[in-house]
């Protein structure tokens, strides 16, 4: 299943690129893929049917719907779909079903920014320095709890900082 939903996710931002190089989405999906143990053919087939190399592939699209839950809780709900029309009426549904409503476009988006996370295991002897590197390399927030450290970071900066820490 895990397999599945990183393939989609790989063919979502092929359409965007082939070339992982110049397609920072592509780049970062593949990641995800590698570090789940994603063999590689799978990988390549999910790249050559987002970019309509391969002709038999699906046709999935991105939808973003909002919404608010019990108490006004304002929901963004992002959905992988090769069909809007059911899709739009499964949500609707599991609005209703837990006391909310779907709403329209931009009514809750506003109160909502995305952000970048990068989580790290280090040494305790490096903490200090891979905290500083991170925020030199433009990282907003950083938090540390024992040899963990999660980096903070606007979408844009997101992979000049993944860059440095990587380095």
């Amino acid at each position: 299943k895990l397999f599945t939903k990183l393939s989609k996710e790989i063919i979502i931002a092929a359409k965007e690129g082939s070339d992982p190089e110049m397609n920072f989405r592509l780049r970062l999906a593949i990641q995800n893929a590698k570090d789940a143990n994603m063999p590689s053919d799978n990988i390549e087939r999910s790249i050559k049917k987002g970019s309509g190399e391969d002709s038999g592939s699906a046709n999935f699209e991105e939808i973003t719907y909002e919404g608010y839950g019990p108490g006004g809780t304002a929901f963004i709900v992002q959905a992988l779909t090769d069909n809007k029309n059911r899709t739009a009426a499964e949500v609707r549904s599991c609005f209703a079903k837990n006391g909310g409503n779907l709403a329209e476009s931009g009514s809750v988006s506003w109160n909502f920014e995305t952000k970048g996370v990068i989580d790290t295991t280090v040494f305790p002897e490096k903490i200090d320095e891979i905290s500083m590197a991170g925020i030199d390399a433009g990282a907003i927030d950083v938090d540390v709890e024992e040899t963990n450290i999660s980096f903070h970071t606007s979408y844009q900066g997101f992979e000049a900082v993944r860059k440095s820490l990587e380095s």
